[in-house]
């Protein structure tokens, strides 16, 4: 019971990563604000078309966070306690978001509406960026020492510690994680790209955007394949689930792909939806090009999550000692609090089912200038 319950909540936490990844779109909507906007009405347009979506992107991060530290309290522990001066980054750059959102159309607020511009901006490329690094630690690891021994001794009671004084930043220097954060990054932009070409009721922004696709959406294709290969060729760890010892094996993440060929066709299929989505923006009307590369984002994305932890896989290497690396089995909570979750995550199609009503109920027309030009409307 207590091993179907681990799998089943990985499949729910690397879920919410996945979703993270998809509304992550507010982020690059807001890189765009130095891009194709350039007059103050057209950046305001841009700013209140993703202003009624940033709160899904903040409360999917910290849905996740809090979905993490419930499964897999040790993971918690370890990267966010350890690796703290890089997740201190990703929360600052939103709390700048939420402030920015806030305050950049109130009139006399005391930075001026370009430095919550910039703010904007900064989260937008850097948020998703740095995001895509911490996603990246799955597969590389970090340099932590865990012994749960450690809670016996009365001077110590620190089962996880980080080793060196970095604390998560040097995590940026390994290359694969930042081949992931830039893949993050264009994966957000391209998103961004479609949902304004699919929100925004402009004769000048929405040419400029379909022109910048044609960048990006390339950009972000070419990286992620280009990331799947570093991905199938780096050398995974595998845990014995008998004896716990964990051992190095290469092409680890493209066995475990066709091992449980589920995943892989989880993959292929997320790739076509991003084709299919990228091709139908650019060359027809694309009506609902922004919700079909959203959804294979979302499959990609999953499926390689997935395989960062399934098939006796450690998700998150000790790069000090490897036989202290984590795995499913080690960081997981009791089978009894697990099983208590289990109950609490049958609720979760009613939330997305709200969400959905909602996004439908705030999505129904486009959004113009002569919009934000009326008396009763709510400017960001």
């Amino acid at each position: 019971m207590l091993y179907t319950l681990q799998h089943y909540w990985w499949l729910v936490v690397s879920l919410l990563a996945a979703l993270l990844v998809f509304l992550m779109f507010v982020q690059g909507g807001q890189s765009l604000l130095f891009g194709i906007v350039k007059s103050e009405k057209e950046k305001t347009l841009l700013i209140n078309a993703l202003g009624h979506k940033w709160e899904l992107t903040f409360t999917t991060l910290v849905t996740f966070g809090g979905g993490i530290f419930a499964s897999f309290p040790l993971y918690y522990s370890t990267s966010f306690g350890g690796a703290y001066w890089l997740w201190m980054a990703i929360l600052f750059l939103f709390i700048v978001q939420a402030v920015s959102f806030e305050y950049r159309g109130k009139a006399g607020n005391l930075l001026g509406s370009r430095t919550y511009e910039i703010f904007l901006f900064l989260n937008g490329f850097l948020g998703s960026l740095l995001l895509g690094v911490a996603v990246g630690s799955f597969f590389t690891g970090g340099s932590f020492l865990m012994d749960k021994m450690n809670i016996t001794d009365l001077n110590l009671q620190v089962i996880s510690q980080w080793t060196n004084p970095w604390h998560g930043l040097e995590l940026i220097t390994v290359p694969f994680n930042l081949l992931m954060g830039i893949v993050v990054y264009l994966a957000a932009r391209t998103l961004g790209l479609l949902y304004v070409i699919k929100r925004i009721d402009s004769d000048t922004i929405v040419p400029k955007a379909k022109t910048q696709l044609k960048v990006t959406g390339v950009a972000f294709v070419l990286g992620f394949v280009g990331l799947l290969i570093a991905l199938f060729t780096m050398t995974g760890y595998s845990v014995n689930v008998e004896n716990g010892i964990i051992s190095p094996v290469k092409y680890k993440y493209f066995f475990n792909m066709t091992h449980l060929i589920w995943p892989a066709v989880m993959l292929i299929v997320g790739v076509v939806l991003v084709l299919i989505g990228i091709g139908s923006a650019l060359f027809s009307k694309g009506k609902y090009s922004f919700f079909v590369t959203g959804g294979g984002v979302v499959l990609a994305v999953w499926s390689i999550l997935i395989c960062a932890a399934f098939n006796n896989t450690a998700f998150f290497v000790s790069n000090v000692n490897i036989q202290q690396s984590l795995t499913l089995y080690n960081s997981s909570s009791s089978e009894f609090t697990l099983k208590i979750m289990f109950y609490a995550s049958l609720f979760i199609p009613f939330v997305i089912a709200y969400i959905t009503y909602v996004w439908k109920a705030l999505s129904k027309t486009k959004i113009s200038e002569e919009d934000l030009d009326r008396p009763d409307s709510h400017k960001y």
